[in-house]
């Protein structure tokens, strides 16, 4: 006979998600055992596999939990009200206040995701190409610039997403600048300098193409 699920089943996978993120991060995903997984919990192993059979089990349900929670709040930030440059400050936002208490969520993600099997990486993969479909179409819309100039569209948006990714290197709550100041922050670093840094794009490939020609010629004088 099958095993029933107790009624905190959903809460005690909760609690040993939270408790491996805090060791990945801390130990690294291949210095972390199932055994110092289930003696963080207060579990025996043998109790721990009732909850999952591996440890790749662990990381996959653990990087979904934590993208499918980005992806829901950022859809959301991206449907509400408002002019298209305060819907890219609202999905900043939703993006730092969804990173708090994840700092190790964060960074297991970063550094572990590529320890999974290929299939499983595919799903993980795709939910963050969905996170970023939802940011650059934002940008898109805030800045008619780049969506005329798709190949420059990619690195702003991924240059949104560094600036807030890696906040946890050096944000403190409680300590200077908000989350929210800091989401109005980048938002307007990237609304005000996007069409500065893609003119600037633009005019360095535009000089190296009317160098080369002299360049070409001294080549053949010598």
């Amino acid at each position: 006979m099958a095993r029933t699920r107790a009624n905190d089943y959903d809460r005690k996978r909760q609690g040993i998600l939270s408790r491996s993120a805090t060791l990945f991060a801390e130990h690294g995903y291949t210095g972390t055992s199932i055994t110092m997984i289930a003696d963080a919990c207060g579990v025996s192993k043998a109790l721990m596999y009732h909850y999952y059979s591996s440890k790749d089990a662990v990381l996959f349900d653990l990087l979904q939990d934590h993208l499918q929670n980005l992806v829901t709040v950022v859809e959301a930030a991206a449907q509400s009200a408002g002019k298209p440059e305060e819907k890219l400050f609202a999905i900043s936002a939703a993006l730092l206040e969804a990173y708090r208490g994840a700092d190790a969520e964060h960074q297991v993600q970063i550094s572990s995701l590529k320890l999974l099997p290929p299939a499983q990486q595919e799903i993980l993969k795709e939910m963050e190409r969905k996170l970023v479909a939802i940011v650059s179409d934002a940008i898109a819309t805030a800045i008619p610039q780049a969506a005329k100039k798709r190949h420059l569209l990619k690195p702003l948006t991924m240059s949104l997403f560094g600036m807030l990714n890696w906040h946890y290197l050096w944000f403190r709550d409680g300590k200077g600048i908000t989350r929210e100041k800091y989401a109005r922050m980048v938002t307007g670093l990237i609304l005000s300098g996007a069409e500065d840094a893609m003119s600037a794009t633009e005019d360095s490939v535009t000089t190296l193409k009317t160098e080369r020609p002299a360049t070409r010629k001294k080549l053949h004088a010598t």
